[in-house]
């Protein structure tokens, strides 16, 4: 009986255990089996957290090497706001550290589920402090971040990006995929009490490396010369741009007002934007360079022949347009050397509008021009059908067009060229490893033949040596050039202001072989503001520097430091006194009318009223400008022919004539005002 009652017993505990052993093989079985990718998913949660890992950019460099922005990693803290089960705690403790603001981290754990960045760019003392504070949730790591080690150099090129690595202006947002490529992400494996056991990252793609067209020394040159012309001249803002007109590549690009690429939110959001591509202004005297251009290419202009330019007015379309000066009788290349507005619409009125038009269009005005960077402003070129009767006027001195910075200097570069229009770039190349993705090829179509490019350099090289350019000359290098005065619009009245204009000069050297070309452009220049005497000093600076950079060789003979600085001193004494009598001519003309079509002019010229007679001054050995000041200050009428220096007149210095009388002077190449720049003149002539 008791050995049947034992028996009993084991058969009860072996049908229990083989019960208990069924039931736990079931259970771990459906756990093994069934519930296997459920409890893994919930382990990882607990145990990883993957946290995603900025890609590492490209690297930007210069056309030389130089690096312009890289990345570099840094410390970071960040947080899983499902495991901070505190977060007003976590905020106060993690602030302490990295010295922000604990509201400003709390609202980051609140506005997110699953990852939130609390702090970036900490050193790595204050990521160990985090770490030992042992919250759980929150984890250190390295993330790349962008950095600039030229700080405010080419910062409107290069541009930035936001706290992710996406790119936000220039070329950091225009090739932003490129640079950035795709994101990596890091694994944190952590014990129960949130240590670290392992930290894997496998690592982002790296982005493509760009090489860029600028020069960083240029760069350099240039924005040092803006900022001291920006402060010398109190303008509103200003561009300069210097370009390779035998490629288009962008040597240099500034723009003004400035930032620093590092710290992008310290200033406001004016100074971020790229005026060289953006902002369209009305070009003005520059502008008859595209005039002369399409004039001399179909044959209805030569450089030598005469144009009456009728004292500095004209009726067009019943408009009366006057002149900044009343030029008398002017060669057409003299009429581009002192800008006569006259004498430019009289030339674009043989033209016609319709062939005007083409060479406009021809000349990249009215397009993009397809530069790699955002934001670019095409400008405004009304179709010929809706021209007005006077629009060919207008548009002759640079009105009723606007064109960006870009889209002038292309077009002048073009003339320096030989005739071929090349698309402006500041992208070389992308390399990404070993291998080039895109090289940047020169993209260039003939707009101008050689014959008309030839005659306009010759001519430009004449605003620089007898016209509004004298302050742009160099020492040692022959040089042309174009210098524009554009009255702005006054939001206020939708008038032309009599205050604010945007001056501009831009031009090209050496002359019979150009390697840089230069555009300088201010807008709202207090007090003088005509562009040959505020940009065109600036001109010379920058070009002076840049050829001698280059290592270009000098075509004209270098003249001593001292004999070259008493000269320019000249020159600058003789044209501020132009400048101010422009100045002085353009306050009493009436701007009230609101149409771009009318020019300001001068005032009517002195007259006299008491009947008696002067003297007839010695003329000879004056430059066009000079002559016509002088005749006008005493009530003669000018007669003037040729361009370059006055070598004879009629009636001879000291003959007693009534007021009226035409005096007239011819003009011509002379070696005894400027020996040196006028000798070497004639023989580049010849």
């Amino acid at each position: 009986m008791e050995q049947r009652s034992a028996r009993i017993r084991w058969l009860w505990l072996l049908a229990t255990a083989a019960f208990w052993i069924v039931a736990v093989l079931a259970r771990l079985s459906y756990l093994q089996l069934y519930r296997y990718s459920d409890y893994l998913a919930r382990a990882q949660r607990q145990q990883q957290r993957v946290i995603p890992v900025t890609p590492k950019r490209g690297i930007l460099y210069d056309r030389n090497g130089h690096e312009l922005a890289m990345s570099v990693a840094m410390d970071a803290a960040y947080a899983d706001p499902a495991d901070v089960s505190d977060t007003h705690m976590v905020a106060q403790l993690v602030s302490r550290v990295v010295g922000a603001s604990p509201d400003e981290i709390e609202a980051r754990l609140a506005d997110s589920k699953h990852f939130a960045r609390l702090a970036s760019r900490i050193t790595p003392e204050q990521a160990a402090r985090i770490d030992a504070l042992g919250l759980r949730g929150v984890y250190t790591g390295k993330e790349n971040h962008r950095f600039y080690p030229h700080h405010s150099l080419a910062a409107h090129v290069i541009g930035y990006v936001d706290v992710d690595e996406h790119g936000i202006a220039g070329i950091e947002y225009s090739l932003d995929k490129e640079i950035r490529f795709r994101p990596g992400h890091m694994l944190v494996v952590s014990d129960g009490r949130q240590r670290w056991v392992e930290n894997t990252d496998p690592g982002a793609d790296q982005g493509a490396n760009v090489v860029l067209a600028l020069d960083e020394n240029i760069q350099y040159i240039v924005e040092k010369e803006l900022a001291a012309t920006i402060a010398r001249t109190h303008a509103r803002s200003g561009v300069i741009v210097v370009q390779d007109p035998n490629s288009g590549g962008i040597l240099a690009l500034a723009s003004w007002p400035t930032f620093d690429l590092n710290s992008p939110a310290a200033v406001p959001d004016d100074a971020h934007m790229d005026r060289a591509i953006t902002a369209a202004y009305e070009p003005g005297s520059t502008f008859k360079l595209i005039t002369m251009a399409a004039a001399i290419s179909e044959g209805v202009a030569r450089p030598e022949e005469v144009v009456d330019c009728q004292m500095g007015s004209i009726l067009v379309a019943g408009r009366l347009i006057h002149d900044w000066h009343p030029f008398g009788q002017l060669t057409v290349a003299g009429i581009l050397a002192h800008s006569s507005d006259v004498g430019a619409i009289k030339i674009a009125l043989r033209l016609g509008a319709p062939r005007f038009y083409q060479y406009i269009r021809a000349l990249g005005f009215g397009q993009p021009t397809g530069i790699e960077l955002p934001g670019e402003n095409r400008g405004i070129v009304r179709r010929v059908e809706n021209w007005g009767a006077s629009s060919i006027g207008s548009l002759a001195m640079g009105q009723e067009i606007s064109a960006n910075s870009l889209q002038i200097i292309t077009a002048v570069s073009a003339i320096a060229n030989g005739g071929t229009l090349y698309r402006p770039r500041v992208v070389r190349e992308i390399r990404r490893g070993d291998a080039v993705q895109l090289a940047g090829t020169p993209e260039g179509k003939h707009v101008l033949d050689g014959r008309t490019a030839a005659t306009l350099r010759q001519m430009m090289e004449g605003v620089i040596l007898e016209g509004t350019g004298r302050q742009a000359a160099l020492n040692g290098y022959s040089v042309a050039g174009k210098s524009g005065t554009a009255q702005k619009i006054d939001p206020a009245t939708g008038r032309y202001s009599r205050t604010q204009y945007v001056a501009s000069f831009v031009g090209f050297a050496p002359v019979n072989n150009p390697v840089v070309s230069v555009l300088v452009t201010l807008d709202s220049p207090v007090g003088p503001h005509h562009g040959g005497d505020v940009s065109g000093p600036a001109f010379r600076r920058i070009a002076e520097q840049v050829l001698a950079y280059l290592d270009v060789p000098h075509d004209l003979p270098v003249i001593p430091e001292a004999q070259w600085a008493a000269r320019h001193r000249k020159e600058t004494e003789v044209s501020e006194s132009e400048s101010d009598f422009q100045f002085a001519q353009a306050e009493t003309v009436d701007v009230k009318k609101p149409s771009p079509d009318v020019a300001p002019g001068p005032a009517p010229t002195v007259a006299f009223s008491d009947g008696r007679s002067i003297s007839v001054p010695q003329l000879t050995g004056q430059t066009v400008r000079s002559v016509t000041e002088s005749c006008s200050r005493l009530g003669l009428t000018p007669v003037l022919v040729g361009t370059g220096i006055a070598v004879e007149q009629s009636p001879p210095a000291g003959t007693q004539v009534p007021r009226g009388t035409r005096i007239t002077v011819r003009f011509g190449r002379s070696v005894s005002l400027l020996p040196a720049a006028s000798e070497v003149g004639e023989r580049r002539v010849q």
